[in-house]
């Protein structure tokens, strides 16, 4: 990968839900934790890696951050959020877990060889993709890995 425009830059997405604490149990239940020196009744935020995080915002909260209306997610897609996996059993695993948890499976699993993915929406209706990418397809690119892999005609 290449290096990041700004190392140590955090990512923060914002993110309405109708009921905070049923949120958080539901993303616990996937094995995100909280912050909680920036958690409270109105807001929890969401460790997703080194320097990302989903701020959970009850939607009261997040109103006070747009000045546009709340979208309903369940009618309207904004965004589609998607985390990695170390690999593709935890794919699997993350996506039984959300379904066990309440969530709705929005796709059969994606399988592309270099990739394979589960998506769900939430108790919200938000989108969700958790996915694995082999590390040498991250490293190489999609198409040079694909060539890479590719029998040569000498060798077919």
């Amino acid at each position: 990968m290449t290096a990041p425009a700004h190392p140590g830059r955090m990512l923060f997405v914002n993110m309405p839900v109708a009921d905070l604490e049923r949120s958080k149990e539901f993303f616990a239940k996937l094995g995100f934790g909280f912050n909680p020196k920036f958690t409270d009744k109105t807001a929890a935020c969401m460790l997703v890696g080194e320097h990302a995080f989903i701020m959970l915002l009850t939607r009261e909260k997040f109103a006070e951050f747009s000045k546009l209306p709340i979208a309903d997610p369940r009618t309207h897609a904004l965004a589609l959020y998607c985390f990695s996996a170390s690999s593709r059993a935890e794919v699997d695993a993350v996506g039984a877990a959300a379904l066990a948890a309440g969530a709705t499976e929005a796709d059969d699993a994606e399988d592309y060889g270099f990739m394979y993915s589960r998506s769900f929406y939430d108790l919200d209706g938000h989108g969700w993709q958790v996915m694995w990418m082999d590390p040498a397809a991250v490293e190489q690119g999609p198409e040079e890995f694909a060539a890479s892999t590719q029998p040569t005609e000498a060798s077919a």
